[in-house]
């Protein structure tokens, strides 16, 4: 059983033998000494803050109970270019035309954009492949909206997530060659490190004229708003959830930005909270899975499981569940449907 819990100082170790596994692209978490020890002190101090923080990073992570391991992370970022500016590159459609000449001509645009600062972020998805089993992936990535659906005075109104985009098996990405490179002289893997940790480089060197991307290299051109092969289902998940491409790409790889109103993420607006009932004397039993959280923040415990039901308007677990969660008898959980409404079908 997998749980989703906020990440502590004694994560150090596990965090770091997942960032050595996530590749070239990965920006958000790297094997980098300090980018983890940025990681492990801003998520300890957004969960430890009795107030909003209005950039706090809220990093999760998820362990294997069984195996005594951590086996992936996923993270909010509160606002977005608050302290470090947030760069996306817009995409857009000039027309050139002249009735005289008979030509009409629609040409694709970049220009440089600042656009979604102060918005929230969902960001650092990652869970190992071994641990890419039955409905794992769905409650790593949907146990954030738990959060978020009884924390909203913590986010922004509109959310994104950023898809990481393609790049070849060599770690090299098309469009990176095809435009960054012209501007900065780095190949893909060392940008993309630095940018962790300084991304005013970025607006001194990166032209701030609309970019006309029929210029670019046929195969730069041919990734622009494509997603990486391993993010797909990350992409597929999110776009279950009321997420949707809003034309906005990474400056880096041209990764598609997707976007949503947190009131009208599937998970936030179905979301439930129920009086917890202890019972070990029943088989409890929900035909869909069940995403649970005990709704603290801090102490925050997310899991999803068939072995517990909703029975007039109480959420029925068992011993251990309730135990795994934090919970005990009498105390309010969150619930929501990890698929569809499981609720609603009770």
């Amino acid at each position: 059983m997998l749980i989703i819990r906020p990440i502590t100082e004694n994560d150090r170790e596990g965090l770091t033998e997942l960032a050595k596994q996530t590749g070239t692209g990965f920006t958000s978490m790297q094997d980098c000494p300090r980018r983890i020890e940025d990681m492990i002190a801003s998520g300890c101090a957004a969960f430890e803050s009795g107030e909003p923080l209005e950039d706090g990073y809220y990093l999760f992570v998820a362990e294997d109970l069984e195996q005594d391991r951590l086996v992936g992370t996923c993270a909010i970022q509160a606002g977005v270019g608050l302290s470090d500016p947030f760069y996306s590159y817009h995409l857009d459609t000039t027309v050139h035309a002249s009735r005289e000449l008979n030509v009409y001509s629609k040409v694709q645009t970049l220009s440089l954009s600042n656009f979604h600062t102060g918005c929230t972020e969902m960001c650092t998805l990652f869970l190992l492949p071994e641990a890419r089993k039955g409905f794992n992936g769905h409650l790593l990535s949907k146990s954030r909206f738990l959060f978020m659906g009884q924390n909203q005075h913590r986010f922004d109104s509109t959310v994104i997530a950023e898809m990481r985009g393609f790049s070849d098996q060599e770690g090299s990405s098309p469009f990176w060659e095809g435009l960054g490179r012209h501007f900065f002289n780095l190949d893909f893997a060392t940008a993309d490190k630095l940018s962790m940790h300084d991304k005013v480089f970025i607006a001194e060197l990166m032209p701030k004229n609309p970019i006309y991307t029929n210029l670019l290299p046929s195969d730069a051109q041919q990734v622009i708003g494509h997603t990486h092969p391993h993010t797909l289902p990350a992409r597929k998940l999110l776009e279950s959830e009321g997420f949707r491409f809003n034309h906005y790409v990474d400056i880096f790889d041209a990764g598609p930005m997707l976007e949503a109103q947190v009131g009208d993420i599937r998970s936030v607006r179905e979301q439930r909270r129920l009086t917890v009932v202890v019972d070990d004397t029943q088989r409890l039993y929900s035909s869909n899975p069940l995403m649970l959280s005990n709704g603290k923040i801090k102490n925050f415990r997310a899991l999803a499981t068939k072995h517990a039901q909703i029975i007039n308007d109480s959420l029925y677990l068992n011993a251990y569940i309730a135990d795994t969660l934090q919970l005990k008898q009498g105390d309010i959980a969150a619930v929501a449907p990890l698929f569809i409404s499981a609720i609603a079908a009770e």
